[in-house]
């Protein structure tokens, strides 16, 4: 595509925006003027005490509460907008400005709130919503502990239920098992979700939720104690804080009981009889803040993406040989540098629209519209997308902040332009709503049992047993992969992918489907063997975790293309499809290239097609040059929040 004139420009921009922004636009529009006012957010992080900057985070999230920006996910009569998808839109918009703003937000809206309003009945929302929806009341998720992050089902916290007063007793067992990194705990937090053991006349029942006040006045409640995590690699306008209890006694109606309730007399009831499942089925209930992550960690990615690209367009170094009045050439003219940064950008529009897929699904699974005999099974593989889609969304964005810091050299290192704050403040995005590599392994589990009843409430041994007892053939063939791959392997030219076009999209994906299929049937395999050769369990599954990993990591990578593939077909020929037919090709060659070494250890790959690949990328390279601000403008970023005048300022460098 060749845009020609301004007109052309701005309107091939507009669509590709308006693409971007998916089909809460109009939401993204007004969650970003109201932000715009604190833009100055960005340069209080650096000016501010500790103190201050926490109380100025916490007074703007305040603030957005009573506009109702930040409240879109909860039902109408408690002051929401009853919209999820438009509540998670939301939040990724917000990642447009400060990011402790952005967590806090996180933490009170979708951990703290999110809980109460999935995880409790009508006679918590009564009490609470309304109060924590506009922010009267601010609360934190107590769920990680300092000796048990990712395995939150071995909790030390307990809750045991005394029937004679018709309390819970919270007590934290051992001085090193606290409530750790809890967002709102330190400083600011009145009420907490606290994930703990219920243990009732001895017995244990697992993991339950409880609301408990921790805070009264500003002080810690009898029973509670408080301390601050102190600083922090970013994320400072954020007070993460470490609580014990000491024997904490709240009402028996304090328990979450949308799972499970226990009567006056003790009595527990369920109407899911594991423990396993149960604490599964709970979780699988909050999957909003793993989706919400992995959606802002791309909005930050993106901010870095417009700061180093237009940076790109206008810093020159070194003679040109264009005859250009004389003056040096663009960075973004050398051909290194366009590899730096497309592939990055092309990226980005395919997690963007893997992204959609996910919000999309989660709006329909939490809005009842699946129907029920369909349900559990697609509410088990949302969990396994989200999983993975924010596993790659954060890894992304860690990877391309960096990238774009070092293409803006010294400049992009000083602290008066955004980059400082993206890196130290998006590193933990990685870790936040679960481990990245933990997550992928989720991923691989979904894959390896095919979504079956026993998915939830399998740990890393159970899997093993289950796929132990399965032929390796049927575990490749029930799963959907394997039935793609028939499809388009029909849709080849001969059969054989040598023969195809290398911007094929059928061709992408069968490398993809091939990569994904061929690591699912080594892993079963292998996992067969250890059991069979009489090995434990346990060391079989670490033997083979690298290979579940990679499991995970190439189903989702089909997946984002999958999804880029679907939204380019539902356009219309014209310039704006032609162009994004090129970034998908990029991004499509871009991720077979980073993992060519695969294929050709497979046979998939001849030494002259990865050469051709990467050939090829060169020229989408070349191609895609002249519309990368077209590109990077359609990410709608206004320059209040690039918050690096210095490096976009046009008649500075030009």
């Amino acid at each position: 595509m060749s845009t020609d004139s301004t007109e052309d420009i701005e309107s091939v921009t507009g669509e590709l925006r308006d693409l971007l922004a998916g089909p809460h636009a109009s939401t993204r529009a007004t969650v970003l003027a109201g932000l715009e006012p604190y833009a100055g957010l960005l340069e209080e992080a650096e000016t501010l005490g500790l103190d201050e900057f926490r109380d100025r985070v916490r007074d703007v999230v305040v603030e957005l509460a009573g506009s109702g920006l930040t409240g879109l996910g909860f039902p109408k009569e408690y002051g929401g907008g009853a919209d999820l998808g438009a509540s998670i839109a939301a939040f990724e918009t917000l990642a447009h400005g400060d990011l402790s703003v952005l967590v806090k937000v996180g933490v009170q809206f979708g951990l703290f709130g999110g809980a109460i309003l999935q995880l409790g009945t009508e006679r918590h929302h009564e009490a609470y919503l309304a109060d924590l929806v506009s922010a009267r009341v601010l609360g934190c998720f107590a769920m990680t502990e300092h000796r048990h992050g990712s395995n939150v089902a071995a909790l030390e916290t307990v809750a045991t239920y005394d029937k004679e007063t018709e309390e819970f007793v919270l007590t934290t067992t051992r001085e090193d098992a606290f409530k750790d990194y809890i967002g709102n705990a330190a400083r600011h937090a009145e009420l907490a979700v606290v994930f703990a053991q219920l243990e009732i006349d001895g017995e244990s029942q697992g993991v339950h939720a409880f609301v408990a006040r921790i805070r009264e006045d500003g002080q810690p409640v009898v029973g509670v104690r408080i301390a601050d995590d102190g600083r922090k690699m970013g994320l400072n306008g954020v007070d993460n804080g470490r609580i014990w209890f000491d024997g904490l006694r709240i009402p028996r109606e304090n328990l979450l009981n949308r799972f499970a309730d226990v009567d006056a007399d003790g009595t527990y009831r369920s109407e899911i009889d594991s423990v396993n499942r149960r604490f599964f089925t709970m979780l699988g209930t909050l999957i909003q803040g793993r989706v919400s992550v992995g959606g802002a960690g791309l909005t930050a990615a993106k901010v870095a993406l417009t700061i180093a690209t237009r940076y790109a367009l206008q810093r020159r170094q070194f003679d040109s040989e264009s005859g250009e009045n004389d003056l040096e050439t663009r960075l973004l003219d050398y051909g290194q540098h366009q590899r730096r940064l497309l592939p990055l950008i092309a990226r980005s529009y395919a997690l963007t629209f893997a992204q959609e897929t996910l919000v999309d699904q989660l709006h329909r699974s939490f809005s009842g519209e699946v129907p029920d005999e369909e349900a559990e099974v697609f509410r088990r593989e949302l969990e396994s997308r989200a999983a993975g889609t924010k596993a790659l969304a954060t890894w992304h964005a860690t990877r391309t902040i960096q990238e774009c810091r070092e293409a803006c050299g010294g400049a992009g290192y000083l602290a008066e332009n955004r980059f400082t704050a993206l890196k130290a403040d998006t590193d933990v995005f990685t870790t936040f709503e679960g481990d990245n590599t933990v997550l992928l392994q989720l991923v691989a589990k979904g894959l390896l049992t095919d979504y079956s009843s026993e998915f939830s409430s399998m740990d890393q041994l159970d899997l093993v047993r289950f796929v132990a007892g399965q032929a390796v053939e049927t575990v490749v063939e029930r799963a959907n992969v394997h039935k793609l791959r028939e499809r388009i392997r029909d849709l080849l030219p001969g059969g054989n992918e040598e023969d195809a076009d290398i911007r094929d999209p059928e061709y992408h994906l069968e490398m993809l489907t091939f990569r994904e299929e061929h690591i699912l049937a080594g892993v079963a395999r292998r996992l067969k063997g250890g059991i069979d050769r009489g090995t434990a369990p346990g060391i079989v599954f670490s033997h083979v975790q690298d290979h579940v990993i990679a499991l995970g990591r190439a189903h989702v990578e089909r997946v984002v293309h999958e999804a880029f593939v679907d939204k380019l077909e539902s356009l219309p020929e014209g310039p704006t499809r032609e162009l994004l037919a090129k970034v998908a090709d990029l991004a499509a060659l871009s991720a077979i290239e980073a993992d060519r070494a695969w294929w050709m250890e497979h046979g998939r790959l001849t030494v002259q097609r990865s050469k051709a690949i990467t050939s090829e990328i060169n020229s989408l390279c070349r191609e895609l040059r002249p519309e990368a601000r077209t590109l990077v403008d359609a990410f709608g970023i206004p320059d209040a929040f690039l918050r690096a005048e210095d490096l976009v300022a046009e008649s500075a460098l030009s």
